[in-house]
């Protein structure tokens, strides 16, 4: 395990009570085929505490505001959101930073709230659905939007939706679907040139980037072919996202991952409360077997830190002292942790 409180999460995510109520109000129980899990800050620190991480950004996950079909009322939530988030960051710094919540498919509201969020509440950067509504990043008409993020030099991340079409039965959102809708969003800001046009806005896509890594050849070309482009230069477009490694440090993704992202491109990413500490635990020692000692250091922190100059300079504080019960408790879940991550590696049997 990295040593205590060294890694940046960039892909951790917070589920207030004040957001669950409203997602209830509206009959929403899960997002992407999962029940909506419990959220505190406390327990937060506590995952935290458990995989050697330093300070963890946090973000609202599908559905976002979207769900809210009145415009103002999904601003109201955003704003609600955002100011929340930033309460949190300043009474639990540096354990925590906060990506800004928008309300897309409106690109003038999600382009007020994305400045007022970055400039006046302490925001690492914003948050942004691949697809609003089937509106995919990407599509004619948020020009307004990228050109606030890129006056400002923003980080993006770019989280996954449910796919505006029908579920197949048998197969949950977040095991397939998740991939191809940020894939999807890649694809376009690298095809209707956004990537090239507002060059400043750092995109972070979660999970890897779906299938980017290992499609991008094969969408290069079709690019290429569709816009008169050169397919190395569409590459080069591709190559510019960063990419988080929530439930992605397999032996089969990381090493394509690896291999595609430019150095210092690849990020540490959870994906807690929706993948739960199990799942969160069984990707870290992922990257604790497969990555070199210098590809762990930029993986788990020196890359954020240059993304985020804030938590570099951030001073490491150590977590209050647990109970003997919970030290404990902790100690035996990593040891079970790294014995079930060797027991289901190809070849082990």
């Amino acid at each position: 395990m990295t040593s205590a409180l060294q890694r940046i999460d960039v892909h951790q995510h917070l589920v207030p009570a004040f957001y669950r109520d409203a997602l209830t109000a509206a009959g929403i129980g899960e997002a992407g085929g999962r029940q909506l899990p419990s959220w505190s800050a406390e327990s937060a620190l506590e995952l935290i505490e458990l995989l050697g991480t330093r300070s963890a950004i946090l973000s609202v996950s599908t559905p976002g505001v979207g769900f809210l079909t009145d415009p103002g009322e999904a601003a109201a939530l955003a704003r609600r959101l955002n100011d929340h988030c930033a309460e949190l960051t300043t009474q639990h710094a540096p354990a925590f930073g906060y990506f800004a919540t928008v309300a897309l498919p409106d690109t003038a509201a999600a382009a007020r709230e994305a400045a007022r969020a970055l400039d006046q509440a302490g925001a690492d950067g914003v948050t942004l659905l691949a697809n609003n509504a089937g509106i995919y990043l990407g599509a004619p008409g948020q020009d307004e939007l990228w050109q606030t993020l890129d006056e400002r030099g923003a980080v993006v991340f770019v989280h996954p939706a449910e796919l505006p079409a029908p579920p197949v039965e048998g197969v949950p959102p977040f095991a397939a679907d998740f991939l191809l809708d940020t894939t999807r969003a890649a694809y376009l800001l690298v095809r209707n040139g956004v990537i090239r046009r507002f060059p400043r806005i750092r995109f972070v896509l979660s999970h890897a980037g779906g299938f980017v890594p290992y499609a991008s050849h094969r969408m290069a070309v079709t690019i290429a072919s569709d816009a008169g482009r050169s397919p190395l230069d569409v590459l080069d477009d591709f190559r510019s996202f960063y990419f988080d490694t929530a439930l992605s440090s397999s032996p089969a993704a990381l090493p394509t991952l690896l291999a595609f992202a430019l150095p210092g491109h690849v990020l540490f990413g959870s994906d807690w409360p929706f993948a739960p500490t199990p799942a969160g635990q069984y990707f870290a020692n992922g990257l604790d077997t497969f990555l070199t000692p210098a590809q762990s250091e930029a993986v788990n922190r020196t890359s954020a830190e240059a993304l985020f100059p804030r938590f570099a300079s951030a001073t490491s504080v150590a977590p209050p002292r647990r109970p003997a019960p919970v030290r404990l408790r902790q100690s035996a879940q990593r040891a079970a942790a790294r014995v079930a991550f060797k027991l289901v590696q190809p070849g082990t049997k």
